[in-house]
C-alpha cells in the first residue's frame, strides 16, 4: 500500500481519449503476460468532508460576526448573531466550491484514512477481491485528496513487500507533478505486470475478469 501528493481535475477529464486508450493498451500489455489483474482508477474524491465544510464556515461566521458587532454595532449581540446567521451558508458554499480552502480544514491523518477506505470499498465494490488467484491491484487516484494508492490483493501481498507499492506510488506521483501523468500510469502498470509476471504468470484458460481503466 502507499498514499502520497498532485493536482486536481475531473475524473472525467484526468486523461485524454488517446491518453486513456493507451493506458488501456498497456494494461492489456501488462495482463497478457500473468494470471494477475491491474486496474487504474481515478476519482474525483474519496469522501466529501461535511465537517470541514461546517466547521469552517462556523469559524469564518463567527471571526466575521465578532468583528462586524465590535466596529459597527459597540460589541452588540443582536449585531453578532444575525451577522453570524446570514453568514453561515455564503462561507459554507464558498468552502465547497473552493478545493484548496476545504483542504486546509482537514488533517492529513483524515484525509490519508479516507483515501485508504475508498481504496478498500473501490477494491471491494469492483470485484479485484473476487479474482481467480487473488492477484488483483489496485492504482487510486484520488483528485481532490492529490493522493495516489495503491492496494493489492491477498495473494500477491504474501509475495512481495508491501513497500513495494511506494514505489508505484512515487512513480505515479512524480509522474503527475512533473505533466507525465498518463506515462507515469502506463509505467506504473508495466512494473505491476513484471511483479505478477514473475510471481503469477499467465495460464492457458486465463481471461480479462475486470475493468482496464475506471474513471470515477
Amino acid at each position: 500500500m502507499g498514499t502520497v501528493v498532485m493536482a486536481r481535475l475531473k475524473a472525467a477529464s484526468f486523461f485524454s481519449t488517446e491518453e486513456k486508450e493507451r493506458i488501456e493498451a498497456a494494461v492489456r500489455e501488462a495482463e497478457s503476460r500473468t494470471s494477475g489483474e491491474i486496474v487504474p482508477m481515478v476519482v474525483d474524491q474519496s469522501y466529501g468532508y461535511p465537517r470541514a465544510e461546517i466547521i469552517g464556515s462556523g469559524l469564518f461566521s463567527l471571526a466575521t460576526g465578532i468583528f462586524l458587532s465590535w466596529a459597527f454595532g459597540g460589541e452588540s449581540i443582536w449585531v453578532f448573531l444575525p451577522t453570524f446567521l446570514l453568514a453561515y451558508f455564503p462561507f459554507k458554499f464558498l468552502i465547497r466550491g473552493w478545493p484548496a480552502l476545504k483542504r486546509g480544514l482537514i488533517s492529513s491523518t483524515e484525509i490519508g484514512e479516507e483515501v485508504e477506505e475508498k481504496a478498500l470499498v473501490s477494491f471491494i465494490e469492483r470485484g479485484l477481491h473476487h479474482t481467480r488467484d487473488e492477484t488483483g491491484i489496485l492504482i487510486l487516484i484520488s483528485l481532490f485528496e492529490k493522493r495516489v494508492h495503491v492496494l493489492a490483493d491477498r495473494g500477491i501481498n504474501e509475495v512481495v513487500p508491501p513497500h513495494t507499492w511506494e514505489e508505484i506510488v512515487r512513480t505515479v506521483t512524480g509522474g503527475i507533478h512533473e505533466g507525465r501523468t498518463w506515462e507515469a500510469l502506463v509505467a506504473a502498470v508495466r512494473r505491476c505486470g513484471d511483479l505478477l509476471e514473475e510471481n503469477f504468470p499467465v495460464k492457458s484458460d486465463d481471461t480479462d475478469e475486470l475493468p482496464n481503466l475506471i474513471l470515477e
